[in-house]
């Protein structure tokens, strides 16, 4: 494989879950997967998930890891808020050439590939891309304080706020509602629980909640449409029209399908491939560009 290196690039996708570092040779892609990798909410972690993803890699494919290092790379992370935080990744890590971004050009790019349209990714944070006449739009992305909406850690935490609106008989209690009660230890539990939860940990109750929207729970269902709403209200500002094509990613986002209006469910498509695809396609891209520059 060291013979291909001349051809090989570098990918890295890292969000609120996980890191996926992938290498590419133009013939054959590899790929291993480590922790959660958000810089704004852990910077140090998240680059010590890449550092050890590039190790794992380096084994995976018997080569140096030296070697990794000096190859073109484009790394798309969830929590690089701007040129301050992108000049900090840069530093940290030791690429000979590196293209860093946040994690939504990468998503877009991967969902849609060459069509227009609009993506509602929605894993453990959520943001929403654009890709309309080769003209590129972002928004969201802000964190889980500010923004993140119909996101994993927001239908989480929606749902435990909804919960104690049961135990003040502001709604009626459902199922999910009792068993949230039951596995927190009360009212008192979820407060304890959400006073030091993060993101990925809010996050891990969205599962539930999608689970008992599937039986009917009104506080379930609830959620989930308060989440859809905001995805469709969303997308049309995105510049989206009718006819192109809706891509909902993320952990959760396919979850919110069935909750959109009718007028938007003929749009919605199955994405091309994945956020670490589009991470693929645009370390190639960033390595043609260099190839021009020194050419």
């Amino acid at each position: 494989m060291s013979d291909s290196l001349n051809n090989a690039i570098i990918a890295i996708d890292g969000g609120g879950t996980r890191c996926r570092v992938a290498l590419d040779d133009g013939r054959l892609t590899r790929a291993i997967e480590t922790g959660s990798a958000n810089v704004s909410t852990d910077f140090d972690g998240a680059v010590a998930q890449m550092i050890e993803g590039m190790n794992l890699l380096a084994r995976k494919v018997d080569l140096p890891v030296q070697a990794l290092w000096s190859l073109p790379a484009f790394v798309g992370l969830a929590g690089v808020t701007g040129a301050d935080m992108r000049a900090r990744l840069c530093a940290a890590l030791p690429f000979t050439a590196v293209r860093v971004e946040d994690d939504r050009p990468a998503a877009l790019r991967g969902a849609l590939g060459d069509r227009d349209g609009v993506v509602a990714h929605c894993g453990t944070g959520s943001f929403f891309a654009a890709q309309i006449r080769d003209v590129m739009r972002l928004a969201g992305g802000w964190g889980p304080v500010l923004g993140d909406r119909a996101s994993a850690q927001w239908v989480g935490r929606e749902a435990l706020r909804a919960t104690l609106d049961c135990v003040d008989d502001l709604q009626e209690c459902t199922p999910l509602a009792n068993r949230l009660l039951s596995e927190m230890g009360g009212s008192a539990g979820i407060v304890r629980f959400a006073s030091r939860a993060r993101p990925v940990d809010f996050g891990a109750l969205a599962p539930l909640v999608t689970d008992y929207a599937g039986k009917g729970d009104a506080l379930a269902l609830g959620v989930m449409a308060t989440g859809a709403s905001e995805i469709a209200a969303l997308i049309p500002q995105m510049g989206w029209v009718p006819g192109q094509a809706i891509c909902l990613t993320g952990g959760i986002g396919p979850h919110f399908m069935q909750f959109l209006p009718a007028a938007m469910l003929a749009d919605v498509a199955a994405p091309q491939g994945s956020p670490l695809d589009g991470a693929l396609t645009l370390a190639r891209e960033f390595a043609k560009e260099i190839a021009h520059e020194r050419s």
